[in-house]
């Protein structure tokens, strides 16, 4: 920021001595000081709008310089004084010289003539040129008044040329007539009697016709006026109206939301940092705030003008007042650019408890209405958007004619063009939000939630379960543990880490001692118990293998493991694919870079940088400035060509684009050819890489490949060809070199085992042939700077599980093409060790060393089994969550098992990549994967369900728990391709979207037995003691996060056959009328349910949201946005946000309730025959308490 500015001192001196020769009024003036209030001679000089003053007439050089344009003069009286000196003072004449700046002191100056008071005084107000800035708008306004005459004289002279046109028409018309009549009378003249006075009864009859004709006139200009105020021109005038009375309000409320946000947040803060002991630096408050004050000066003048419209309605100009906001767009590229920092470094600053002491003091503010200063910071990032709304429904009202249509649609276009810019930063900013709001809720707070790039992916509730050593099972304290009391952990799943915490009785989170924070580089899963531990056999049996393992090595301490326990298996198969996502995602790029730096000067990120496909746009494809997990850019519009691309790019894998584009791909494509491509990218891995990197990798290769005798003939560029030599892993080592695990996916760190893609859906074991290998003793190597330091820790004896991860081999050996064996102190050399070796080498642990020829040999066996890991990862993602995909679709997973049962007959396939396959092809055939829950139909259709009971027998706990569990079994049945299309609004919404239906139809009727309930009774208190107790089930139902049960019984205490029973409500209690004011308050749809959103998002599943809110969301994307471009390009960033918001909607229908069930209490919730109409409730309320007459 520009903290001075430049003065050229010569064009000053210059200035003033021309003011001093040929100044409009020189002389002498007293001038009072504003540091001790006296007064002194000086010279002064006007010249034009500068006013000169010297210390005498002969000086050169000027002692202050003011700059007059736009101030006022005008004389004061003279000041109080003592009597001493009044007759000097009488003898004085002063006057005021007030400027418009800001900030400005006004000049106060004195003469000893009136005359000469009264001549500086008028030139002073002439050199303000105050008379011309009145003028000019005096003029402007009768400009703009000529134009609208222009244009409205211009509509009435086309509408009188028509007028006339129709005339000469009538007129020849009636000449024709009048001939015709002529004609006639002239015929008939002979028989014609002319009687020299007319009858009486003729006058009175041509007085009667008189009056008809006038009545009739009268009529057809009502007739006239009375249509064009039904017509379609003035309905859009008035909506036009309309829309801008709209604006002004939301524009009334956006100048208070900023006014707080500088004046309760932004000044005091300043002051605050000027302190003897400050809270925050001056720079840390410019880095949250940025130019908030600027932005809120800004739309003050924007507001004064809309004011100032309204004041001369109904005439409505407003095309020149968004003309003030489109310079100024800058200010807002710069505050949503920053958005993120500013976000960062407030959370940062929290970190000071004098400074969040201080924040929580100034968000505690009644004009705060309880909003943190985070949802200040973001009011102007929807506020572009908001003004293309109402410009679009502004042009709408417009007709094409109209003298300020284009000046509108360019302000359109501009900030069309500025919401394309910020809506790259939105997404970011709402996932830094939510990791700002889990960090402020974890006492300790977390360092990692800081990383902008640590993209939230799931939250929920887990057991941990006690581990001791190897991570088994302990068995004296499973019988005596309590797991809902001692073992519940809020778990939350990131890209890069996993959060354990416990959560007090408070509500804050306390991050665990040991394994609170678990880097998922370090991190190896276990989806399946050891099949040859009987301990772990043991817990399986006991917790329904509803258990997975974290075993964590980090390098730098000893290794430990996490054994979580998940409430279903449908949970687990999300919490471990997420996982099992987030790893293969983080190893997959160090993968990738061992693959392309090992030999190659080109490294992975330059080769990204280098691939202009990766951030420049396309005719087929366009790009937004906001990165992904990736560091890539995110897709804004693409050909479906280019996301198949992008889906099996095998340097990188984002999960957000991959669960948006399973999530949606529906829209604009097929699953047969996401399969096709897949398949295609097996058979062919090459054809997934760039040409202009594979051009940089194997040109490098190639100069390295000089000496070496390789097979032409078989260069694995094709699976059919390729046969790499034997695996052999020994079953246990007692070599001194740095364990390393066999891992499928990525380069780790030391002591890091491979991720397992094995599903828990398989009891299968695939042998393998591993104990046919002997240990050979280890030769030592002349120390390296790229050498590993050796680890004296022992291994973990026992075979090799086919269940988890094969365990670290010390010792591998390679056959080479002559026969002879090579033993290396570190590794062997055959294809698979090598991809060992590759994806050992780029963890934070340095790798070993090997010669160039070995290492280029299996680059191509590597890049396949790459290629291979990305189709089975695919493919476990999409059969684990999205398996009604392949329920409904026979031909899909016809194709899905014949690809896996090719993959199976691979040669080069490893024991990893073979146990992979045949659980995703285990999971496939099975018939059904879920767990045995309880659906509606199962509680309608039970037989022996004894009798329901009544209202008053049943307690409010009762009522909310088994109201949560309808509505979350209701809520958890709707399938996610629902969603998509807004099939709820067609005409065919019941066979397009019948769970959807059946949802809402549970709320009505739910809704309906509330109100239905109440109506019942006959006598008032007892009407109110059901309304008290539907508050206090209300009340429990928030307690249980089921803001649907909080909003169904809302909603029908609202009714107007229950909210008019003025009687019945003088009888609640005050208590239970605050306390549904404020469950109303939390449901309110207010602001698209701004309360509810903020609740949702600090509340942990299970949780049962209003499903109405994301429809509402849904059909606002879908009506806002097309899902193709006018380039037949889709529209990825839409399916982005439809995405994201069915992430958060399965991912509470993912998390169940332990909730037992009760038949008795859900026969009577479910008991149709309890439920009234509408009709029949007002009619039965109009009986209760009858209309007071008028």
């Amino acid at each position: 920021m520009q903290k001075s500015v430049r003065y050229n001192e010569g064009h000053a001196l210059f200035l003033s001595a021309v003011a001093r020769k040929e100044g409009t009024k020189r002389g002498y003036l007293s001038k009072k000081t504003a540091e001790n209030s006296r007064w002194h001679e000086k010279f002064f000089a006007l010249y034009q709008n500068i006013l000169f003053y010297f210390e005498n007439e002969q000086s050169a050089r000027p002692a202050g310089i003011y700059l007059l344009e736009g101030c006022t003069c005008e004389r004061v009286p003279a000041p109080k004084m003592s009597t001493t000196g009044k007759e000097a003072l009488e003898k004085q004449h002063y006057f005021l010289v007030v400027f418009g700046h800001d900030g400005q002191k006004p000049l106060e100056l004195r003469t000893e003539e009136e005359s000469e008071c009264d001549e500086w005084v008028e030139a002073i107000q002439q050199a303000s040129y105050s008379d011309i800035i009145i003028e000019r708008e005096v003029l402007m306004q009768k400009y703009i008044h000529l134009i609208q005459i222009v244009e409205t004289e211009k509509v009435a002279a086309n509408q009188l040329r028509t007028q006339l046109e129709d005339q000469d028409t009538e007129i020849e018309r009636l000449k024709a007539e009048i001939v015709a009549l002529n004609k006639t009378k002239e015929r008939m003249r002979p028989y014609h009697v002319h009687h020299e006075h007319e009858d009486p009864d003729i006058k009175k009859i041509k007085k009667v016709q008189s009056f008809m004709r006038g009545w009739l006139c009268r009529r057809k200009w009502k007739i006239i006026v009375q249509d064009y105020i039904c017509s379609p021109h003035a309905e859009s005038m008035r909506k036009r109206n309309q829309i801008v009375f709209n604006m002004v309000e939301a524009e009334t409320e956006y100048v208070h939301q900023l006014y707080i946000l500088v004046n309760c947040f932004l000044r005091p803060l300043r002051m605050a940092a000027s302190s003897k002991k400050p809270p925050i630096s001056h720079d840390d408050v410019s880095s949250i705030f940025l130019n908030s004050e600027t932005i809120m000066f800004l739309h003050e003048i924007f507001h004064q003008g809309l004011k100032a419209r309204i004041a001369n309605w109904p005439t409505l100009v407003l095309a020149d007042l968004f003309d003030i906001l489109l310079p100024m767009l800058n200010i807002y590229q710069e505050f949503v650019r920053n958005h993120q920092y500013s976000l960062q470094v407030l959370a940062n600053c929290k970190q000071n408890r004098d400074f969040d002491k201080l924040l929580k003091q100034y968000e505690s503010n009644a004009a705060c209405e309880g909003r943190m200063l985070e949802t200040f910071l973001t009011y102007p990032m929807f506020q572009i958007p908001r003004y293309i709304i109402t410009l679009h429904e502004l042009l709408a009202h417009t007709p094409h004619e109209h003298v300020e249509r284009k000046s509108l649609e360019f302000a359109k276009s501009k900030l069309e063009e500025l919401s394309r810019v910020m809506h790259d930063e939105v997404s970011d900013t709402e996932n830094i939000r939510k990791n700002l709001a889990i960090e402020r809720m974890i006492v300790e707070g977390c360092d990692i939630l800081l990383d902008t790039s640590q993209t939230f992916v799931r939250q929920g509730s887990l057991i941990q379960l006690p581990s001791v050593e190897r991570g088994k099972l302990s068995k004296v304290r499973l019988g005596s543990l309590s797991l809902k009391k001692e073992g519940e952990r809020q778990c939350f799943l990131f890209t890069k880490h996993f959060l354990v915490c416990t959560r007090s009785s408070g509500g804050k989170l306390h991050l665990l001692k040991q394994g609170g924070v678990l880097s998922l580089i370090d991190c190896t899963l276990i989806e399946e118990p050891d099949a040859s531990d009987e301990e772990s056999k043991v817990g399986g049996q006991v917790f329904g293998q509803l258990d997975f393992k974290l075993v964590v090595e980090p390098s730098d301490s000893p290794s430990f493991t996490v054994v979580l326990l998940a409430p279903s298996r449908q949970e687990k198969a999300a919490w471990t694919s997420d996982i099992s996502q987030c790893i293969d995602n983080i190893r997959c790029n160090g993968l990738m870079t061992s693959v392309f730096e090992e030999n190659s000067k080109v490294t992975v990120p330059h080769m990204i940088k280098s691939d202009v496909r990766l951030h420049k746009d396309d005719v087929d494809i366009c790009f937004s400035k906001t990165l992904n997990s990736c560091k890539v850019p995110q897709i804004r519009y693409a050909s479906v060509e280019r996301l198949l691309e992008r889906l099996t790019d095998l340097r990188f894998l984002s999960i957000d684009f991959l669960n948006t584009f399973l999530h949606t791909y529906r829209i604009f494509t097929t699953a047969m050819v996401v399969m096709d491509k897949l398949a295609d990218i097996y058979k062919k891995p090459f054809s997934s890489i760039p040409i202009r990197s594979l051009e940089l990798f194997f040109a490098t290769n190639q100069n390295n490949r000089g000496g070496e005798h390789i097979n032409d003939k078989s260069p694995r560029l094709c699976r059919k060809f390729s046969s790499p030599p034997p695996l052999s892993i020994p079953s246990r080592t007692s070599s001194p070199v740095r364990t390393r695990k066999l891992s499928l996916h990525s380069p780790i760190t030391a002591r890091v085992g491979g991720l397992d893609l094995t599903s828990p859906l398989s009891n299968s074991s695939i042998s393998y042939n591993s104990s046919q290998s002997t240990p050979t003793p280890t030769t030592s190597s002349p120390p390296s700077s790229t050498s590993p330091p050796p680890n004296n820790s022992k291994s973990e004896a026992g075979d090799m599980s086919p269940c988890r991860s094969p365990s670290t081999p010390r010792h591998l050996r390679y056959r080479q093409p002559g026969g002879r064996t090579v033993c290396n102190s570190r590794c062997s050399v055959s294809p698979a060790s090598a991809f060992a070796i590759a994806t050992a080498a780029a963890g934070h642990g340095a790798p070993p060393v090997f010669t160039n020829s070995e290492r280029t040999c299996d680059k191509e066996f590597i890049i396949r089994r790459a290629a291979t890991n990305r189709v089975l990862n695919v493919l476990r993602h999409w059969v684990s969550k999205h398996s009604q995909d392949f329920e409904m679709n026979g031909d899909l997973k016809m194709s899905v098992i014949c690809l896996l049962e090719e993959v199976l007959r691979d040669p080069d396939l490893l024991p990893q990549e073979r146990k992979a396959t045949a659980n995703i092809l285990s999971a496939l055939s099975q018939d059904d994967q879920e767990d045995a829950q309880l659906r509606i139909e199962d509680i309608l259709q039970m037989a022996d369900c004894p009798k329901a009971e009544c209202f008053e027998s049943l307690s409010a706990m009762e009522l909310a728990e088994q109201i949560t569990l309808l509505d979350h079994i209701v809520f958890r049945s709707i399938p996610y391709e629902e969603f998509l299309g807004q099939g709820w609004m067609k005409v065919d919404k019941t066979e397009r979207t019948p769970y959807i239906m059946k949802t809402s139809q549970h709320f009505n009727d739910m809704s309906n037995l509330v109100a239905s309930q109440i109506m019942t009774h006959t006598d008032v208190g007892s009407r109110a003691s059901s309304i008290e107790k539907w508050v206090a089930v209300a009340d429990i139902c928030r307690c249980l996060n089921n803001y649907n049960g909080v909003l169904e019984i809302t909603s029908a205490l609202n009714r107007s056959a229950i909210y008019r029973l003025k009687k019945t409500w003088a009888k609640v209690s005050k208590q239970t009328k605050a306390l549904m004011d404020k469950l109303q308050k939390t449901v309110s749809s207010e602001g698209r349910f701004k309360n509810l959103r903020e609740t949702l998002k600090n509340c942990n599943p299970p949780c049962v949201p209003y499903l109405g809110m994301y429809l509402t969301d849904l059909a606002f994307i879908e009506e806002g946005t097309p899902n193709f471009t006018e380039e037949g390009l889709v529209n990825f960033s839409k399916m982005r946000m439809i995405s994201h918001i069915i992430r958060e909607i399965r991912q509470f229908q993912q998390t169940p309730y332990r909730i037992e069930h009760q038949a008795k209490v859900t026969q009577y919730l479910l008991d149709k025959t309890l439920i009234m109409d509408e009709d029949t409730l007002y009619d039965l309320s109009l009986k209760i308490e009858p209309r007071l007459p008028a």
